[in-house]
């Protein structure tokens, strides 16, 4: 049954082909220096960049940037954008990017008055903000992390070989974001396919995990078919509105912490996939696809009710004449071929991995409590070995 627990999300969307022109409603309620936080430039090229300067300048704002953030946001980029930030006195931190960028924004803001080592404050030692927080808004470009709408943020640290997360309180969720389905469109095909692979994966961490009848689980497989349903449509035509709004609608709600209430949660895909990204800097998504089969596969046996539930409720598997055990891998078959259909990769070695990483993937790989089956260093390298 479900147990007790508070909800709160704080965050205020605006989602539609002028969602961008709530700017000029938000800006206003904030200090004159903005930090403008993006990735590669490619906002730049597609004329975003251009609307969200323009709504700045419009409001009577100083702009300092923060460009180049990566993929995999890195402690030495955090670093950077700390003294950016204290040198502008930034007041408030303008994402605009994907869930790499709001990550980061999210990072900087509870870091830049942080007193100690951000990195060992919050992503070693997992402690409170005890700072003053500096006011986050995101523009979303790209979909699949949920970031827009909730408190985590991940760093990877190269030199120590880890990509961990935090995921703070509700004081650091962004106080708005703009969610226009159109400026996903430029994505190409290999980022589109990650995200949509990254939101399937935030649910099926919640998904998979306890065995009461929770309300949540029933709104996980609606989900988890509306996103089927509509990456299919969306692999085919990139520029299908619904479909493309849909899919960034399903990732909000997939991580913005609705679901997660009354649920263990397990999350070892993603310390396993994490921690082949601290190894090879993989693209998130890919590194979730290409460990997702092994582990479900090895865990199944510990959690088989759930995964025959999910195999006929989700994939269609027909339960009549069929054990537990084969409607369940039936499920994991059918989600395995659509994987393969959307075109994800399906093992880390192409990632970029090698047989002499494997060990110290397994050492990279944070253990969680709350799946199926609490894994070992033994169970983890099995799984690693099976994703190789």
């Amino acid at each position: 049954m479900l147990g007790n627990f508070t909800y709160c999300n704080p965050t205020k969307l605006y989602f539609g082909k002028d969602a961008i022109d709530s700017l000029n409603e938000e800006l206003p309620k904030y200090g004159d220096n903005v930090l403008l936080v993006y990735g590669s430039g490619s906002i730049k090229k597609n004329g975003i960049y251009d609307k969200v300067v323009a709504a700045l300048k419009a409001n009577g704002k100083n702009v300092t940037e923060v460009a180049g953030v990566m993929p995999n946001p890195t402690v030495d980029k955090l670093n950077e954008g700390i003294a950016i930030a204290k040198a502008a006195d930034a007041q408030l931190i303008l994402a605009v990017g994907g869930g790499s960028v709001c990550d980061y924004a999210k990072a900087l803001s509870v870091s830049i008055n942080c007193n100690d080592d951000a990195w060992d404050k919050y992503f070693i030692r997992f402690e409170d903000v005890t700072c003053d927080i500096v006011p986050v808004g995101c523009v979303l470009t790209m979909v699949g992390t949920g970031s827009e709408m909730n408190g985590g943020a991940v760093i990877t640290n190269h030199e120590q070989k880890l990509k961990i997360g935090h995921v703070f309180g509700d004081k650091v969720f962004p106080k708005f974001s703009i969610l226009n389905p159109e400026f996903t469109y430029t994505l190409p095909k290999y980022q589109m396919i990650a995200g949509i692979y990254d939101i399937m994966s935030h649910i099926l961490e919640q998904y998979f995990s306890g065995t009461d009848d929770n309300t949540s689980d029933y709104i996980m497989e609606g989900l988890l078919r509306s996103l089927i349903h509509s990456a299919d449509i969306a692999v085919d035509n990139p520029l299908d509105y619904e479909a493309r709004s849909n899919i960034m609608w399903i990732a909000t709600w997939a991580l913005n912490t609705l679901v997660a209430k009354g649920k263990t949660t397990d999350w070892m895909v993603h310390m396993i996939g994490q921690a082949v990204a601290a190894h090879t800097d993989a693209t998130h998504g890919m590194t979730l696809a290409a460990v997702s089969m092994p582990y479900y596969r090895y865990i199944m046996p510990y959690g088989m009710d759930k995964f025959a539930r999910y195999a006929v409720n989700v994939w269609g598997v027909s339960p009549e004449g069929k054990s537990a055990e084969q409607i369940a891998s039936q499920g994991l078959d059918a989600m395995q071929a659509w994987m393969n259909k959307l075109g994800l990769v399906m093992n880390i070695s192409k990632l970029g991995a090698t047989e002499d990483m494997l060990d110290d993937i397994v050492k990279s790989t944070l253990i969680m409590s709350g799946g199926y089956k609490v894994m070992d260093a033994d169970d983890i390298r099995a799984v690693v070995k099976a994703s190789y």
